[in-house]
């Protein structure tokens, strides 16, 4: 995420709309409205969460760790989260975990139990649970349809 800072207020730029076709083509996504550049942030923090699973081996909250980050009340962050996204923070979070999961899985490198602790889960049954309700199948199902896939490019 990068930020764009003008030297002059927004609304006395001469070329606005063309810089913003200008980021745009570059692949910036912008951000004008300050509650969706929340949005982005807390989605920010969520990545960095799950990336360095800070769960598994610190003893915070996301909610404390957010709030350290964003420096905002987490009920208002969950507030606005919540009716931008049409989904709460800790649902995003779980979603978020669950794709990186699938990644892991894809990759090959970790077994379910390493898995589990990496993405900051207190047991792999509790893993392997919160996976099926999302994905609809279970960690081992979702590897053999992974195998199943690749051998059939194979062939």
């Amino acid at each position: 995420m990068g930020e764009v800072i003008t030297t002059e207020p927004k609304n006395e730029i001469e070329h606005i709309d063309e810089l913003k076709a200008e980021l745009q083509k570059l692949g910036f996504k912008l951000l004008e409205e300050k509650k969706m550049q929340l949005v982005e942030q807390i989605k920010g923090c969520v990545m960095y969460w799950i990336q360095h699973a800070i769960t598994g081996k610190e003893k915070w909250t996301f909610s404390r760790f957010l709030v350290l980050k964003v420096n905002r009340d987490y009920g208002y962050l969950s507030t606005v989260f919540s009716e931008v996204e049409n989904t709460t923070i800790e649902k995003y979070i779980i979603l978020q975990k669950i794709r990186k999961a699938k990644e892991l899985i894809t990759f090959d490198e970790l077994n379910f139990t390493e898995i589990s602790y990496e993405l900051g889960y207190s047991s792999p049954a509790h893993f392997s649970n919160q996976f099926k309700t999302v994905t609809g199948y279970s960690p081992r199902q979702f590897k053999k349809m992974i195998k199943i896939a690749e051998n059939q490019k194979i062939m």
